[in-house]
């Protein structure tokens, strides 16, 4: 135990007393087991712990010159390098205030004056152990968050893969392209983003929400894969009975959507996909479809993704319709504010259009 690798390796125990007698006294009660380091007040106490190697253990004076024990405690519970240290203080035992004190700035345990070395061998012992068992657990503790968040992370790549797929599936159907949803999750993101400061907007768009709202936004149209080749396809205008059929893909992809939930069971995921595919072609004045619902009775998802969807439409061409520019787009979308549209999200796109226009031309077809 004399050698210098078996030194490094017995715990290390600070000492900080301003008397000699009481320094030889635990010197001698704990050298033979540890690595021992001495400071006779409070000054030297940090500076030996924030120049050499971080003690084990540390057994402090409360009444010292300068700085007192429990100033010394405070600091180092402060510093995050330091907080986990255990602190044993030594009082004698008129200083029950300073005791009460010490535990209330996270002491572990008092040793009082005059020393017993038993006790102090016993007490130093038991609490070194116990702190290597919370290192151990600490460390177990990290080793297990990363594996779920590893985990989650596989969980939530493979579910945004089906998203995406089953998405692209009805997209190709409509003879659009994948970049349709990505343009639209980033307009869905970019909208969200600048409105959940809104007093309007807080509560429901929180950081958790706003995520989960990118990753739902490409189911909004699965529902396509529901309706006929011969009315999604046709190029030119619908009649009344074609038109009603295509209305129904918000339904079809609702039900999908809810069989699925019934499956598995329901998710905060799948409540807010739910909502985006049905009411995406709800509008703010209550003439959309297929509920006509009206002002704050479309939910936000809807709202956010009605808007998206609207100017990703205009500015791409379609089987019925040339591509408008983004200017003619802006224009037509901002004519619709508290008609088509929930005012505060226009208002929301009118401050956005050169990042919208940034996002369309980054995932141009």
């Amino acid at each position: 135990m004399n050698s210098e690798m078996d030194d490094d390796q017995r715990p290390r125990v600070l000492i900080v007393d301003d008397e000699t007698f009481y320094i030889d006294v635990l010197v001698g009660a704990l050298n033979e087991r540890y690595n021992i380091s001495v400071a006779k007040n409070g000054v030297q106490a940090l500076q030996r712990v924030a120049s050499g190697k971080v003690p084990d253990l540390i057994l402090l004076d409360i009444l010292m010159p300068e700085i007192s024990g429990l100033e010394v405690c405070r600091k180092l519970k402060e510093n995050p390098s330091t907080a986990d240290i255990p602190v044993i203080f030594l009082t004698i035992k008129s200083e029950v205030d300073d005791e009460v004190r010490g535990f209330e700035l996270g002491a572990v345990d008092y040793i009082t004056k005059p020393i017993s070395p038993p006790i102090v061998r016993s007490r130093v012992k038991n609490h070194i152990a116990l702190a290597q068992s919370k290192c151990v657990l600490s460390d177990q503790n990290r080793v297990l968050e990363e594996r779920v968040m590893r985990r989650t992370d596989e969980i939530l790549k493979t579910q945004d893969v089906a998203i995406v797929c089953l998405a692209s599936l009805a997209e190709t159907r409509d003879n659009e392209t994948g970049n349709h949803i990505k343009r639209t999750q980033h307009y869905v993101k970019l909208l969200a983003e600048h409105l959940k400061d809104h007093p309007d907007y807080c509560d429901y768009l929180t950081d958790e929400t706003i995520n989960r709202l990118y990753r739902s936004a490409p189911l909004h149209d699965i529902g396509k894969v529901g309706i006929p080749d011969h009315i999604l396809l046709k190029p030119g205008k619908l009649d009344a009975d074609e038109w009603d059929e295509m209305k129904r893909h918000t339904t079809h992809g609702y039900e999908a959507l809810v069989r699925a939930e019934q499956d598995i069971g329901t998710t905060t995921f799948l409540y807010i996909a739910k909502e985006i595919t049905l009411t995406h072609h709800e509008r703010w004045d209550g003439s959309g479809y297929p509920e006509g619902l009206k002002g704050k009775a479309i939910p936000i998802s809807g709202r956010l993704m009605a808007l998206a969807d609207v100017y990703d439409a205009l500015i791409n061409k379609r089987v019925y319709k040339d591509a408008f520019s983004h200017e003619i787009a802006a224009e037509m979308i901002l004519r619709e504010r508290g008609a088509h549209f929930d005012p505060l999200v226009v208002d929301a796109f009118a401050a956005l259009q050169s990042e919208f226009d940034e996002i369309a031309t980054r995932f141009a077809d």
